[in-house]
């Protein structure tokens, strides 16, 4: 037999374990985890919209050869994690594991670590598509930042919290079930189904000097924007049903767009 202090210490020991592995012990790290990442993450949505709006508007990355092959890639490897972990499938699979108030933040996280690895590893190709001068460029650059505004104003009706994830995240760490998101038809939605999109459109296409860098992100992130408002508008279908589809019946997609999925619903 072990000696009385022998007992007694494992009996500590024991003790300790069981309380460093108890549900309730685990909630409360779980629930620490989730505060520093809902914390974090608007951290790093903040930097990468930094990073975003002088990549727009400067060009970034070193010359190389060959770069045209990389910068597909990465284009095209922001376009892709985003569009799987907005499927639905994805969604439910994920919330087996991930409280669904922090699903936001995994999104928006993986967003912009994906803008942020683009940033980093894009190569600066200098043959140039067209390079505006004088009242050319002060017109470009005006649509460039107008098209800023824009993102900020749509992205205010649409609820800027949700698309941060801030909501989300707010509700959970007060325990609350987060309101049903309203249908909006106001402002923009007035004129067009996807003013966010069309507001992006401009941050890419509006430059006074297009690179062959810069074209190829337009041309990807142009082909994305096309697709994801098809599967957007089959989401919102789903999901809001028959006033969506008058709605979409009254308004397109684009209105300078306005063909393919971007038109008028029938």
């Amino acid at each position: 037999m072990l000696p009385s202090r022998a007992r007694r210490s494992v009996s500590q020991a024991s003790v300790k374990t069981q309380a460093f592995t108890s549900p309730m012990l685990q909630r409360r790290l779980g629930r620490l985890a989730g505060i520093a990442f809902g914390i974090g993450t608007q951290l790093l949505f903040l930097w990468t919209v930094v990073y975003l709006f002088l990549f727009l508007r400067y060009g970034g990355g070193s010359e190389y050869p060959g770069a045209w092959i990389l910068d597909t890639s990465l284009a095209v490897c922001f376009a892709v994690p985003h569009s799987i972990l907005l499927a639905p499938p994805t969604s439910r699979w994920l919330k087996q594991w991930i409280p669904s108030g922090l699903l936001g933040c995994l999104h928006c996280a993986t967003s912009c670590l994906s803008l942020l690895a683009m940033f980093h590893y894009w190569g600066r190709m200098p043959t140039e598509i067209w390079h505006a001068t004088g009242w050319t460029e002060q017109v470009l650059l005006a649509c460039f930042y107008g098209s800023w505004i824009g993102l900020l104003y749509s992205l205010y009706w649409t609820g800027f919290g949700y698309q941060t994830a801030l909501t989300q995240w707010w509700y959970w760490f007060r325990d609350q079930q987060p309101p049903k998101r309203a249908f909006v038809t106001q402002g923009a939605f007035r004129y067009m189904r996807h003013p966010v999109y069309m507001s992006f459109l401009g941050l890419i296409w509006f430059t006074p000097v297009m690179t062959l860098d810069h074209a190829i992100l337009t041309a990807v992130w142009t082909l994305y924007i096309y697709a994801g408002s098809y599967f957007k508008d089959r989401r919102l279908l789903k999901f809001i049903g028959e006033p969506y589809y008058e709605y979409g019946k009254r308004i397109a997609g684009l209105p300078i767009i306005g063909f393919g999925s971007l038109r008028f619903f029938r």
